[in-house]
């Protein structure tokens, strides 16, 4: 191994001090865009009218005399428009909605003399020097660990028929509601 001495060094010195300039020149062109709330995700999935499509938003909102316009305004466009023999629209809303939630556990114990060298370390220094803790320790370091879980899943179905006059006035509104 050769040491370097002399005119090699500071051309060392320079060569490492050009890269860390570089270095931090570049990082200054790094952006980072700002994380997303989860409000913002949700904005970004699509239609917000079709998910505020609710039994409670029906019945509180959509009464007989209500124009055609007043309706769109309140659920959106309809997934089916028909009309009938004398040239009345009925208008029908289906939807299903799919809500699924996790909830997830899980517990590790470790035991040995190591580990609580390597836990102590780890707290101090990061995980790296915890492991490193752990094996200088002198003891073999046994680990389990428990997990459990549960997922559920729930789909929920939402008709809603809409049946117009001559005058495009709500005459009826019909509604099935279904969760399994």
């Amino acid at each position: 191994m050769k040491i370097l001495i002399g005119k090699n060094c500071a051309v060392c010195f320079m060569a490492l001090a050009f890269i860390i300039f570089v270095l931090m020149s570049l990082s200054g062109c790094v952006t980072m865009s700002p994380q997303k709330s989860a409000a913002e995700h949700r904005e970004s999935l699509g239609s917000t009218q079709e998910r505020r499509l609710t039994l409670g938003v029906v019945q509180s909102s959509i009464h007989e005399g209500m124009s055609q316009a007043d309706v769109a305004t309140v659920l959106g466009s309809p997934n089916i428009v028909t009309t009938d023999a004398e040239g009345n629209e009925t208008w029908i809303y289906d939807k299903v909605a799919t809500e699924a939630s996790y909830s997830g556990s899980s517990r590790s114990k470790v035991s040995g003399a190591g580990a609580e060298v390597g836990g102590a370390l780890g707290g101090i220094g990061g995980t790296v020097l915890g492991v490193l803790g752990g094996a200088v320790g002198g003891t073999q370091v046994a680990g389990e660990s428990d997990q459990a879980g549960a997922f559920s899943r729930t789909q929920r179905t939402l008709t809603v028929v809409i049946k117009f006059d001559d005058k495009r006035l709500v005459k009826s509104v019909r509604y099935q509601m279904s969760s399994f």
